[in-house]
Order: C-alpha cells, then structure tokens, then sequence
C-alpha cells in the first residue's frame, strides 16, 4: 500500500503500468467559498454574489435530505460536501476501486442569461485547474479535466476552449443538453470548429438548466422529478437526430460527441427508426450514409445509468445488436448514489466488448496515455 511519506511526497512512480479503466464521469465540487474569486467581473459582483444562495431541491433521488443524492461515505470528515477532496476522491476511486484515469465533469450554474452562464464557466475551469489539475492535487497524473463551456454563448465557448485547449491535463469539451435551438443550427458551429480543430471531443452532461432552460417535453412540463429522470433520453434522442439529419457530422467529419447520464439502450430503436426514415426518404436528404453509421463513428454513451432488463441475456443481445463496443466507456458517476464500481461493471459486459468499454475506447476517445505511473496497493479490475 502507499505509505504516508508517498503520499506526502507527491511524486509519481517512475515504474509505468497499462491503463485498464478510464472512468469518463466523476463530479468534483469546490468547497464553500473556493469558486468565488475565480468568477470574474462584473459577474461576481452585480449577478452571483448579489443571488441568494439554498437549496433548491431538483432532484428527489432515494434519501436526499440526508445524503443529498450522494454515497454515505464520500462525505469528508470536514464537513464538506463529497467529491470537494481530492485525496479522499483518489483514495475511494482509484486505489480502492480501481480506475486508473478519470475524467472531471464539474457542473456549471446554469441561468437564463448566457454571458452568466459563461462567467461561471470561466470561473469553473479556473479552480478546477488550480485545485485538481496542479502538480500538488494531481502528483498521480490520473486526473483529467473538462472545459466547461456555456454553448449558449458560442463566442465565450470559442474563447474558452482556445484559452485551455492546450493544458496537458483538459482531455474535452463539457456543455449542457437543453439549449434552444438543437445543436443541428449553424449558430453552434463555431464551437464544433473549434473542438475539431484542438482533437478534443465534446462531452453534454445531463443538466436542469434554470426556469424555461429546463429539458421539456413536446406535451410540457413533467408532474415529477423522476419523470425528468426518463426524458433526458428523450432529449439526446433529439440532439442526435438534430446533429446528424442538419449534417453536423457532414460539415464536420472529425466530431466526436459524448453524452454522459443520459441511459443508452435507447438508441438501438432510434436507429433503426432513422435508418428506416432514411431508406424511404433519403433522396430528399442532404446526409451521405445511413443515420445509424453516424452514430457509431461520431457518438459515445457512458455506461452508467445502465437499464438492464430481469433477464440478463437479453442485455448481452442488445449489447450485440448495437455494437456496444464501438460506443459506450465506462462511467462511475462517482460520487452520486448511482455509482457504479468498475469491478460490478465489467461483469455485466459482454466480454468481447471488455476492454474497449473499460479502457480502449476512453484511451482513443480522449486521447489519453496507454500507461500511467503505478501505485502500490491499486486495486486491478482486470
């Protein structure tokens, strides 16, 4: 195991060993007060310190008002909330449960006005880079951030990937689902140009948004917030029509599109639907190839939530039948009460499409190393 003097010393081993799980989900939190002077003016002063500050419950996840939607044990001795320490975070993720690179999505505040919004992402990327990122917190070299973004201020999004897009340690582009229009519109494509021009993929997050920015059905808004749960699939099924009938992936070729939370047994029926849309109309179509070809060259899911049915064979046939290998990496959604263990995981994959769900398709996804310094005492999954 790690020793104390190791771990105060902060210096990675110079023995390398292959990487075998990269966990494309984990949610830092800055501790109270941390984000404040990274959000920079005149935001902080005239729009988010001026706000008042509770908790407003949109999320009715299983024992909330005493774990907050978290694991029990990922609350910190300090008070904090989880996922605000980095060590505990290191220790629980990577040496106890086994992954070996992890990808940082942090949440943004999201607010009806886009240049907010934006302030906030800046704001984000920031601690995120001065509290996870740097050589003290990621002495392991295991971490990996996102740069946050608000889509709907493309200008700012542009302006915000060419200031990190060069950080050794910024592996995507992290946005959120809701905005209006769908990302087919050219107004967006900027960002895409962006992303394509630096070789990094852009993760969406499930997000709630705020007031009229909230994921709504065509019939309006859900009774409860466990209907919110099922539409966020909903919503990706209409992004990714949008990104491939608008011809995103047209325009821009090597686009590479994550979504995270968002469930992914859906898009099997999708694209069969789009496929038989396609066969009967596609010389009315400026598309080239079949919808469910885009979606396997350009677009990943995260495994976790993963909706399986009573019997487990028919997930390994809809496994099969989607090509499972070629769009899921592994997720924990760490450290929500969701989290799903890599050990618990990969036996429920088929094992033909272990090692690319677990590690080969987040290594080629975010471009991340084959090997990483090694740590005694890792837990190995396999």
């Amino acid at each position: 195991m790690l020793t104390t003097a190791q771990v105060r010393a902060r210096v990675p081993a110079t023995e390398l060993v292959p990487v075998r799980v990269v966990d494309s989900d984990v949610h830092p939190v800055p501790r109270r007060g941390d984000l404040v002077d990274h959000i920079p003016e005149p935001w902080r002063t005239s729009f988010f310190l001026g706000h008042r500050v509770g908790d407003t419950i949109i999320y009715d996840a299983p024992d909330y008002a005493h774990s907050k939607a978290m694991r029990v044990d990922t609350f910190p001795a300090n008070g904090e909330f989880p996922g605000s320490d980095p060590d505990m975070a290191f220790r629980q993720l990577i040496m106890e449960a086994g992954s070996d690179i992890v990808i940082l999505e942090p949440t943004v505040k999201a607010t009806r006005l886009p240049e907010a919004t934006a302030a906030m992402a800046t704001a984000v990327n920031r601690w995120l880079d001065a509290q996870w990122l740097d050589a003290h917190n990621n002495w392991h070299q295991r971490w990996r951030g996102s740069i946050c973004v608000a889509i709907d201020d493309p200008q700012a999004a542009v302006a915000e990937i060419e200031h990190w897009a060069g950080h050794t340690y910024m592996s995507q582009i992290l946005i959120k689902a809701e905005p209006r229009p769908c990302w087919g519109d050219p107004r967006y494509d900027p960002i895409w140009a962006a992303a394509v021009k630096h070789g990094l993929p852009v993760s969406c997050h499930l997000s709630r948004g705020a007031y009229e920015t909230m994921p709504m059905p065509p019939v309006g808004f859900p009774s409860y917030n466990h209907d919110f749960m099922v539409t966020y699939s909903l919503l990706a099924a209409n992004q990714i029509m949008s990104l491939i009938f608008d011809g995103v992936f047209d325009r821009f070729p090597a686009l590479r599109i994550v979504f995270v939370e968002h469930a992914f047994t859906w898009i099997l029926p999708l694209m069969w639907r789009m496929d038989a849309i396609y066969a009967a109309r596609g010389s009315f179509m400026s598309i080239t190839r079949k919808p469910s070809e885009y979606v396997k060259e350009h677009i990943k899911f995260t495994t976790q939530p993963l909706d399986y049915p009573e019997d487990k064979t028919e997930l390994t046939r809809a496994f099969e039948w989607m090509e499972a290998d070629k769009i899921l990496l592994y997720s924990s959604d760490y450290p929500h009460w969701t989290f799903d263990d890599p050990r618990w995981l990969v036996k429920h994959l088929p094992p033909t499409a272990r090692e690319k769900v677990m590690f080969r398709n987040g290594i080629e996804t975010y471009h991340l190393p084959e090997t990483v310094p090694a740590l005694p005492g890792q837990i190995r999954v396999h």
